[in-house]
């Protein structure tokens, strides 16, 4: 019974191999269709935030006309959209449409003393069209808030009186300035509408707003502050759904800005919009005022050619500069960057190059065939076996129940979520393929080196004498092993590979693309392979499990035992300190980050090439011949695990990372070929003078 359940065991396995190439050829036209998707937004529009030009502006002799002279050179450097927030009272006032009071500066203006228990907003308009422009945006804007407005006018200028502190005044959001967005609109600019969830939810006047955008020619809106319009009433009025039926009817979409805390409501507002979302990276006011032009233009192409973005958002402020004796700012800096000079191009030719034009920025085209979900069925099958053929590695023998066992769980969890199931499935894949991948070439080692051993307990079928570590195996030329390395290296990365279809055909969804949906488990699958493949080197790889475990436990605690285990807890840290979007760099490494990308157009990762692909192929070619390099399959197992990473940042393009890791690749085995090389010269050196130096210590023993 126990040899049929062997043999039925060995059958599975086989087809359990053959579900996972099976589903690897079910996510190519997966792939295809997001290829295809990743090319049909190429337009990148560059937006320049129009509240930070009024604050800049509040700081100039004639600030109008500032403002004019700027407009005028940020349509020259290429700049073609306005950000406009929802406007204040201080913000009008920066403009320069109106003055605000307090009641005692009101009393101070008409010449007569305040009332003692007073404590008012005064408005006065600069002039007749200011009047016709705000006073019911004003009126409206504080009557929802049950703030009492009355009429007020001074001099022969009109204006209102608000019951309310001038300190609270300021801080209610009215509807974007109109004056602005119509003098912005007249001088040629696209208008990028910024909207809070501040004021309550008012449909009928989203309406006619909206109706005016779709007049002016909006076609996409930003959201300002924690969440979008309508997140805050929308358990009550079913807000959210209101407000995507008005975008849907006017053709405007939403922006989502990257790096930042989601905006509350954003997952459902876009799903209910379609997925009408572009992704925006917005360039701080410290960053465009310290960082130099053409890092800037490096950081935008780096944003748009990596992580699909297509909108960049330029903030700026006014600096005092002692050195200047002025109020400065980064206008100058932010137009070089974005237009270039005679000495550096900017990020409108850089991009260009790239087949990136300016322009309006449009969604990505997401629409998924029917052929889909069939599939997906298949690619989860796949996903199923490959889990379970790491798991046998590990347990030989259980097979055949695991992958039932995955199936029925499977199930379950698509009941409960749908999107939980894919991505478990693609971080177990994404686990599967690089840890298998180690396994096998460990197992290939040793078929070459102590022979063929059973993978759980058992007596070893090798000459090798239990209970023994065989430390040296000779035998092996050096030129067989480099190409045996090689061979090892190629088939091991190929296994490795066979985790990507599985991460880009179970993730292939616009959701991943856009940064609403986020792979979890980053760190799991940046851990997990590397554990499992110590596990096995040290438990698997001698006459039995339990022989080494025991061998483990009883080993002697020594000092240099607890300083080689704080250097691994410590790197181990470091590692993972260096794993997702917040890793952290250090400046040699940007430098490096930005040759290379200069170099080659895309660069490889730093801790592929210059780590782990070396050192595992160096580790190849050395634990051919001595045993205690085998911990280095335990690095190497670091760059196969990252080659399937790579594909789980799903904004890049799949081309990128093709890239990417394709260079990783040659770049690794080429530094691994000069540590050989190195290594052979060491070893060539030691073998001819340790003799010598032995001899002549035996010979002065002998004088003496």
């Amino acid at each position: 019974m126990y040899r049929k359940w062997q043999q039925w065991n060995r059958r599975a396995h086989t087809l359990l191999w053959a579900l996972v190439v099976i589903g690897i050829i079910a996510a190519l036209p997966l792939g295809a269709t997001r290829w295809q998707m990743e090319k049909t937004s190429n337009q990148v529009e560059y937006i320049f935030n129009y509240r930070a030009l009024v604050q800049i502006a509040s700081y100039k002799a004639k600030p109008q006309s500032y403002i004019k002279e700027q407009l005028v050179l940020m349509k020259e450097a290429g700049i073609t959209t306005m950000a406009v927030f929802e406007s204040s009272l201080q913000e009008l006032r920066w403009a320069g449409r109106l003055s605000l009071y307090n009641s005692d500066q009101a009393g101070a203006l008409v010449g007569k003393p305040s009332e003692s228990d007073e404590n008012f907003t005064y408005i006065l308009f600069n002039g007749p069209q200011e009047e016709e422009a705000y006073r019911d945006v004003i009126t409206s804007t504080f009557t929802s808030w049950d703030i009492p407005v009355r009429p007020w006018e001074y001099g022969g200028r009109e204006g209102l009186m608000l019951e309310t502190p001038l300190e609270d005044a300021i801080l209610k959001q009215m509807n974007p300035d109109p004056l602005a967005v119509k003098t912005l609109h007249a001088e040629g600019f696209q208008l990028l509408p910024r909207l809070s969830d501040r004021t309550p939810f008012n449909a009928a006047a989203l309406e006619k707003l909206f109706a005016e955008y779709k007049e002016l020619g909006v076609k996409r809106i930003l959201f300002d502050g924690a969440a979008v319009k309508g997140f805050a009433d929308n358990a009550e009025m079913k807000s959210l759904y209101t407000f995507a039926d008005i975008l849907n009817k006017n053709g405007i979409g939403i922006t989502a800005i990257e790096n930042s805390k989601p905006q509350k409501g954003m997952n459902t507002l876009a799903y209910l919009t379609h997925y009408n979302v572009n992704r925006l990276y917005s360039l701080s006011d410290s960053d465009a005022f310290s960082m130099k032009s053409d890092a800037i233009a490096d950081r935008f192409q780096l944003a748009a050619k990596d992580r699909s973005i297509r909108m960049f958002y330029l903030n700026g402020a006014p600096v005092s500069s002692a050195d200047k004796s002025a109020i400065t700012d980064p206008l100058d800096n932010l137009y070089t960057a974005i237009a270039g000079n005679e000495e550096e191009e900017g990020a409108i030719k850089k991009l260009s190059d790239l087949g990136f034009k300016p322009g309006i920025a449009h969604a990505f085209d997401h629409e998924k065939p029917s052929w889909h979900k069939p599939l997906k069925v298949v690619i989860a099958l796949g996903a199923v076996a490959f889990i379970t053929l790491l798991i046998s590695a590990f347990l030989p023998g259980v097979a055949i129940p695991v992958y039932v066992l995955g199936l029925i769980g499977s199930a379950g969890l698509y009941v409960l979520s749908k999107s939980v199931l894919e991505q478990g499935l693609a971080l177990g894949a994404a686990i599967s393929a690089p840890t298998l991948a180690v396994i096998w070439a460990i197992r290939r080692v040793r078929a070459h080196t102590v022979g063929n051993r059973r993978p759980v307990g058992g007596a070893a079928d090798s000459p090798a004498i239990h209970g023994q570590v065989q430390w040296l195996f000779p035998g092996i030329s050096a030129g067989r092993r480099i190409t045996m390395a090689m061979a090892l290296f190629a088939t091991t990365s190929v296994i490795s590979f066979a985790g990507i279809p599985y991460v880009i055909g179970l993730l292939n969804n616009i959701t991943y693309s856009l940064v609403i949906e986020q792979f979890r488990g980053v760190s799991m699958l940046h851990l997990a392979p590397i554990a499992l493949v110590a596990i096995y080197v040290f438990l698997y790889t001698g006459d039995s499990v339990i022989g080494n475990l025991r061998r483990l436990l009883t080993m002697k605690i020594t000092v240099l035992g607890v300083i080689v285990a704080a250097i691994v807890g410590a790197a181990g840290m470091y590692y993972l300190s260096r794993t997702g979007n917040e890793g952290q760099t250090t400046g040699l490494e940007r430098l490096l980050r930005n040759a290379l990308e200069s170099t080659f157009g895309v660069r490889p990762r730093n801790k592929e090439f210059l780590f782990a692909h070396p050192l595992f192929f160096f580790g190849l070619f050395l634990a051919l011949r001595y045993r205690a390099a085998w911990v280095l399959f335990i690095v190497g197992v670091v760059g196969q695990l990252s080659m399937v990473d790579t594909f789980a940042h799903i904004h890049t393009p799949i081309y990128i990372s093709i890239i990417r890791v394709l260079l990783g690749l040659v770049l690794g085995a080429i530094i691994g070929f000069v540590m050989i090389a190195v290594w052979q010269v060491l070893e060539g050196v030691w073998k001819r003078w340790i003799p010598r130096l032995a001899q002549e210590k035996m010979r002065s023993k002998s004088g003496a």
